[in-house]
């Protein structure tokens, strides 16, 4: 894929770029007036800032587009991007211009004047039905739009180049196009963890569902030398195994497959590490918390973290381990009874030496929530489900399309 650096001088060019603003909100303010609105976790901001500054610095005349949120196509101020652009604004150290629409009157009148250096955030994308559409003329009739804005479209956005979208894919088709800094690295750190990876390779999952790692697990079994699962998913492990798992979260119509796994792991050497103690309450409450052995739990009790032997095991591998990949936090990190998993995985993985990866969404805000910073780790993904996906040895058409486009001028 053609990098910023191959596009030449981009001084007075408007240059489109596709970042991933979709950052956590806390208390909109009634009536809309999101501006009010905190932002609980800054990173896919501060992450989206070098590129940007390197195409200001670059003389090129910025326009940022993103989503926050699932507006459904129609404008909701509750989704507003302004205190984004806002937050932006601080980072970069500059100021910000903000565009109340997309690809209408204001977004037009910013566009036409653009200075060079300059840099402004357009109103959410997804307040637009034909970003998201389906029906290809619909989409590609909205990117014909967003098109017309700029002269370079420039592809920043990882959390998003797992989606078929007009301002991530069609958009791609229409203007010259390259991919930022932040999808380099993403992807750079991606392909060493599937084609590349220094051993022993660690992969940590966690989370809910079994049912949402399941390519995961397919595709990094033949490439890992260590599984460790905690989190929701463990439960249909041990259940699997024949274990009481009381009221935790289970998915029946998983047993089978979770079985095909662990014996998958044995048939391939594969060391695949289920929690050996639990810890437990009634209810979601951080009260009347206790640890029980993971093949003793009572049936009428929930498990909502690993225990302190798991964690201590999890830790150990992972410091043993070259390359670590971790996504989904251990238990439920955000109650402090819950959450001694989670942050033993976490600081873990600060002492890895070696190429620590944390896979994004709730691992990248639990890791922050606990008070680690993103330079402790080798690399905070951007893009969770993106990840995931890459993973899994799929097709990310906001990457393909610019493979595409690249061989197609070449």
């Amino acid at each position: 894929m053609k990098t910023v650096s191959e596009l030449g001088d981009l001084r007075g060019k408007r240059v489109l770029v596709r970042s991933d603003l979709n950052v956590p909100l806390d208390g909109p303010a009634p009536g809309g007036a999101s501006s009010s609105a905190v932002i609980t976790d800054d990173g896919r901001v501060r992450a989206s800032v070098p590129t940007i500054k390197q195409l200001a610095d670059a003389g090129a005349r910025v326009l940022v587009v993103a989503h926050l949120g699932r507006p459904e196509g129609v404008p909701n101020q509750d989704y507003s991007l302004a205190p984004v652009a806002e937050r932006l604004a601080e980072v970069l150290g500059s100021p910000v211009l903000f565009a109340n629409d997309t690809v209408g009157p204001g977004a037009q009148r910013i566009s036409a004047a653009l200075q060079d250096g300059q840099v402004a955030v357009l109103q959410n994308v997804r307040f637009n039905a034909g970003e998201t559409s389906k029906d290809e003329a619909e989409r590609g009739a909205f990117a014909d739009e967003l098109a017309a804005l700029a002269d370079v479209f420039v592809s920043d956005g990882f959390g998003v180049v797992h989606r078929k979208q007009a301002s991530v894919y069609d958009i791609a088709t229409r203007l010259p196009a390259a991919v930022g800094g932040l999808v380099e690295t993403e992807v750079t750190v991606l392909k060493r963890l599937t084609e590349s990876p220094e051993r022993p390779y660690t992969v940590v999952l966690g989370g809910s569902k079994v049912s949402d790692k399941l390519g995961v697990i397919d595709n990094l079994l033949d490439k890992a030398d260590s599984l460790l699962i905690g989190g929701g998913m463990v439960f249909t492990f041990l259940k699997a195994q024949g274990h009481e798992v009381g009221k935790s979260l289970l998915e029946e119509d998983q047993l089978d497959i979770a079985r095909g796994y662990i014996e998958q792991a044995a048939a391939k050497g594969v060391e695949l590490v289920l929690p050996t103690d639990i810890v437990i309450a009634p209810e979601f409450a951080d009260a009347d918390a206790t640890t029980v052995a993971a093949d003793a739990m009572p049936a009428d009790q929930l498990g909502l973290d690993i225990g302190p032997d798991s964690a201590a095991t999890f830790a150990d591998i992972i410091k043993g381990s070259k390359t670590v990949f971790w996504n989904g936090p251990m238990g439920v990190f955000e109650m402090s009874a819950f959450a001694a998993g989670t942050y033993a995985v976490a600081k873990a993985l600060t002492e890895v030496d070696g190429l620590s990866v944390v896979g994004g969404g709730d691992s990248a805000a639990a890791v922050r929530q606990l008070g680690f910073a993103d330079s402790d780790f080798g690399h905070i993904s951007t893009g969770g489900g993106a990840s995931l996906e890459y993973l899994e040895g799929k097709t990310l058409p906001g990457l393909a399309i610019l493979d595409q486009q690249n061989l197609e001028g070449s």
